[in-house]
């Protein structure tokens, strides 16, 4: 437990987390790995985790039946993958496939959620963190779209 408590205490998300908080969330973690190609999750399947990427990449992916998968984004080493879990229905709503071999520390999304029951104030920390990723993946997938449109006007 002792390795995952640093590794959590070290990763810019939990930064300024006091140390009670942290030995909270490291009961719910576990060290995981993931080969190339394997997928992380499969959107529409249970969004029961997230996770703290120590190294490797991972490609968040959308599929079209007619083109493939299309990547959205890239989730590198020292970002956190995965935010379906926090909100219902608790389905992922992407596929994650690992670009190469990744590290990652996994948060049981269930165990997660009763420790924020039991103290919203986790809740709080976890809400506001988790939805200042979206913000920033969303202003991302939007300079993307505006880079896609701006060629397609210029042709």
């Amino acid at each position: 437990m002792e390795g995952i408590e640093r590794l959590l205490r070290e990763h810019a998300f939990f930064a300024g987390v006091d140390e009670g908080t942290v030995l909270t969330v490291a009961g719910c973690a576990a060290n995981v790995v993931f080969k190339e190609d394997a997928f992380v999750f499969r959107q529409g399947e249970p969004a029961d985790r997230f996770f703290i990427v120590r190294t490797g990449k991972v490609a968040v992916e959308i599929h079209d039946p007619s083109r493939g998968a299309m990547g959205i984004q890239t989730v590198c080493a020292g970002e956190v993958l995965g935010w379906s879990w926090m909100f219902e229905p608790y389905r992922w709503r992407f596929d994650a496939r690992a670009l190469d071999t990744v590290r990652a520390t996994s948060l049981d999304a269930r165990c997660l959620r009763e420790k924020c029951e039991q103290d919203p104030r986790l809740g709080y920390l976890l809400m506001r963190r988790i939805s200042a990723m979206i913000v920033e993946r969303l202003m991302g997938v939007r300079l993307q779209m505006l880079d896609l449109y701006g060629t397609r006007q210029a042709l």
